[in-house]
């Protein structure tokens, strides 16, 4: 019996499986707005097997977007655009598919080119803005000083995440996650590498917290009962002084208490370069020690690609669901393809009869040389 293909309970959402697709900026939007290719893509993931498709961070204002082709939330263009596609995904899902977004503000890491231009900041000539974050630290070299929020900042902000959660409650999401990793805004109010402030928005830990936990309890209010909300978030910054897998402990611990339903653990990106992967599954034993201490379902990701692997992550080492990323970007079937090495059958849309095994035992086919 496969315990990655077995049923998880998060919150209100049964996922038919512990498979999650990880969300992947596809730099493909239009004004935020939704295109042809999140169409596509979308539908695509829809019948992949995973259990649950997290859609990519999208951007919950138009200056909190990472690049001009990042996906947003933030208007009736937007909102009208993602149903769309999130229509037609559904018609196509496999039994039981959960659909997810990731809702992010970028912070000091937005008006950037896309990823496949560089991904550097963008120059005034190049329809740049000016970004803001908790202090006036910019993210790397060359890149610009972000403009410190204010009071009334940091509450429109707040606002902001609520309203996108409204929208994707409106579109027919079942679920909801914050993006408070990989050094976006609400990550960089948690670290103290990235907010030296010393009101009541920062300084020691518990007040490094409260925008999170602000953001986290304003979403959980915008969004019915019937849908999951979580996060994604930090179990290490991998930099002397900055935060711990006992940060992430304490950040679950906090999200759970605001009626949050789990947490996906990554790690890194407070500041540029600072990610220093360490091989499959670097991420899995600060996702475990989150999971034991903290008592909310815990997912993880991170260089995780075979099925036996994901297999023994969810059976053997204390985590409750596993996100691909890069995995189902090369292979929009890898769900089907590690329920076959597992030994279990999936129910497959009935025009992929022909890809049974019985009928195509998997005959390789020659490529030119």
């Amino acid at each position: 019996m496969s315990v990655l293909f077995s049923p998880l309970d998060i919150g209100p959402v049964r996922a038919p499986n512990r498979l999650a697709i990880a969300p992947m900026c596809q730099y493909s939007a239009n004004d935020g707005c939704a295109s042809d290719w999140h169409l596509h893509q979308v539908m695509s993931y829809a019948m992949s097997g995973a259990g649950v498709v997290t859609l990519e961070a999208t951007g919950v204002t138009r200056e909190g977007r990472i690049s001009l082709g990042c996906l947003g939330l933030y208007s009736d263009e937007c909102e009208y655009a993602l149903a769309r596609v999130m229509q037609a995904a559904r018609a196509v899902a496999m039994p039981g598919t959960k659909f997810s977004i990731q809702l992010c503000h970028a912070g000091r890491k937005g008006s950037t080119h896309k990823n496949w231009d560089g991904g550097a900041p963008l120059q005034a000539h190049e329809s740049a803005w000016r970004t803001s974050a908790p202090s006036a630290i910019p993210f790397g070299d060359n890149w610009p000083v972000p403009d410190e929020m204010s009071e009334d900042d940091i509450q429109r902000t707040i606002a902001a995440f609520a309203q996108a959660a409204a929208r994707a409650a409106r579109i027919g999401f079942d679920m909801v996650e914050l993006h408070a990793a990989h050094g976006y805004l609400i990550h960089q109010f948690h670290s103290p590498i990235s907010n030296t402030r010393t009101d009541a928005w920062g300084g020691d830990a518990q007040k490094r917290l409260r925008f999170p936990m602000e953001v986290a309890q304003a979403v959980r209010a915008a969004t019915p009962a019937h849908m999951a909300v979580g996060a994604r978030i930090t179990g290490t910054d991998f930099l002397e002084g900055g935060l711990t897998v006992e940060d992430a402990v304490e950040m679950a611990r906090g999200f759970k208490a605001r009626g949050l339903d789990y947490v996906c653990v990554s790690s890194g990106n407070i500041i540029a370069g600072g990610r220093p992967a360490s091989g499959p599954g670097f991420n899995v034993p600060n996702a475990a020690k989150v999971r034991a201490e903290a008592g909310i379902v815990t997912r993880t990701a991170g260089f995780i690609a075979d099925a036996k692997q994901a297999e023994e992550i969810v059976a053997e080492r204390g985590v409750d669901q596993v996100a691909l990323a890069r995995a189902f970007l090369d292979d929009p079937r890898w769900g089907w393809h590690a329920a076959e090495k597992l030994g279990v059958t999936l129910q497959l849309p009935k025009q992929f009869n022909r890809v049974a095994p019985k009928v195509w035992p998997g005959v390789k086919i020659a490529r030119p040389s």
